[in-house]
């Protein structure tokens, strides 16, 4: 990948590309489970064609005190993408990404507890203002706004905080390679996924028309096969601020696609929120 384009491109396509998920995820109508399986399974399928092409082989001897935490981190992804998936049934496109990137907010209060690192006084601070962020963005008791809307909300906490778990795992995985890890992480969210979606919502697929079926292989196979895999290995090659910059192209273009394309309005309130959560959260990022 490193050959083929320049790393702050492959970043840069990748948050894009994640920033516009919603506008699909709105015209597939299965369950939040569901669509999570099926989002795992293209991606997986995806990802193995590569490396059978690419004759890359996964070193399991290597990597096989990772690999426990490797499950577990795909396990907490499949759980986070259907918080995720819900929070658009519930709210709009832009307030769920917003709350669902409260995630390094909590990654930041999680560090001093699992890392034993000392919160400074610029973490406080982000903390706080990022918190009242997710206070702003649930419309302060409005009743207009609606018991869905902060349903949503929760749902997108949800996912944030599974998001983090993520995050925080993979920090103890060292020897395994993007790919690889993406790979494993997708076979372990498709082995929690099956039972889960047999116990909930079942098989619904065949309900799927033209559109949802267009808009599943793209979720499946660009946003989450391709994506991924640009997505890791870009962070390999670029310096961490950088990183977390440009991160923040995903909720910018959420935004975008939900009040250009989607027609979902947001108050000032939501929009001071949404600052607050990005603003600080980035500056906590920024050394």
């Amino acid at each position: 990948m490193k050959r083929l384009m320049n790393p702050r491109i492959m970043l840069i396509i990748s948050m894009t590309v994640f920033g516009t998920l919603g506008l699909f995820v709105r015209n597939i109508s299965v369950s939040s489970g569901e669509l999570a399986l099926y989002r795992a399974i293209l991606a997986a399928l995806l990802i193995a064609a590569f490396l059978c092409i690419t004759k890359q082989k996964i070193p399991f001897r290597e990597i096989r005190k990772d690999i426990p935490l490797l499950l577990l981190s795909g396990v907490a992804m499949g759980f986070n993408w259907i918080l995720l998936f819900e929070a658009y049934k519930y709210t709009t496109v832009s307030v769920a990404t917003l709350s669902y990137y409260f995630a390094p907010v909590i990654v930041t209060v999680a560090c001093p507890i699992l890392f034993k690192e000392k919160m400074k006084a610029k973490q406080w601070v982000c903390f706080f203002m990022s918190t009242l962020g997710i206070v702003l963005i649930t419309g302060l008791g409005d009743l207009s706004v609606g018991n869905n809307h902060f349903i949503g909300i929760l749902f997108g906490l949800g996912a944030a905080c599974f998001y983090a778990t993520v995050i925080l795992l993979n920090k103890f995985i060292k020897k395994v390679e993007g790919i690889h890890r993406t790979f494993l992480q997708f076979l372990a969210a498709i082995f929690v996924l099956i039972p889960y979606v047999g116990l909930t919502s079942g098989i619904t697929i065949s309900n799927l028309d033209g559109t949802g079926w267009v808009c599943l292989l793209i979720v499946g196979l660009v946003h989450t096969g391709v994506t991924y895999c640009l997505y890791f290995s870009s962070l390999k090659e670029l310096p961490g601020q950088k990183a977390a910059i440009l991160s923040y192209i995903d909720p910018l273009v959420a935004v975008l696609v939900s009040v250009l394309i989607l027609g979902e309005s947001m108050t000032v309130l939501q929009v001071l929120g949404g600052i607050l959560i990005l603003g600080f959260t980035l500056w906590n990022e920024i050394k």
